[in-house]
């Protein structure tokens, strides 16, 4: 895990353990309400990403972050470069990290990384999202590690 969602681990492990002061109930309380509100939060996709490394599936958070972070990059070399690497993680068939997408949208991106646009990925990333929406944000509510940090923060609240 990551230095910055260790905190998450510590929590999860340890009762004594406090999640960070700025994160609110509110803000836990409204990843249940829709994974749209979860993935818009401040720590909602970091918690996420930690559950979902914890069920050796992160595959798919971590490419819908690269693509948010691709998105924003404005140098062309920089962009060809990126969209290369993210072909190699994510795309590429038996690639380590390869995420769950058809054929069609694979090949179009194959065509697209020759000249990469900041939409490269889009499509990728919308087929990514909608497995994270259906599949794994439902776990996700009904787990152990939501559901302690969630009671952590009602008990944090009621002082």
């Amino acid at each position: 895990m990551s230095r910055r969602n260790c905190w998450i681990c510590k929590v999860f492990r340890d009762e004594s353990k406090r999640p960070p002061s700025n994160l609110t109930l509110e803000e836990v309380l409204q990843w249940a309400q829709s994974f749209e509100n979860l993935m818009a939060t401040k720590y909602g996709p970091v918690v996420y990403a930690a559950y979902l490394k914890m069920e050796h599936s992160d595959e798919n958070i971590q490419f819908w972050m690269a693509c948010e972070t691709y998105k924003k990059i404005a140098s062309r070399w920089s962009r060809t470069s990126r969209a290369k690497k993210l072909y190699k993680i994510y795309i590429q068939p038996q690639s380590p990290r390869e995420i769950n997408i058809d054929n069609s949208t694979r090949q179009t991106i194959i065509k697209n990384i020759q000249e990469p646009t900041e939409t490269c990925f889009e499509e990728a990333q919308k087929i990514v999202y909608m497995h994270m929406e259906r599949d794994s944000y439902p776990r996700f509510l009904k787990s152990e590690m939501y559901q302690k940090l969630l009671k952590t923060m009602q008990s944090n609240n009621s002082f």
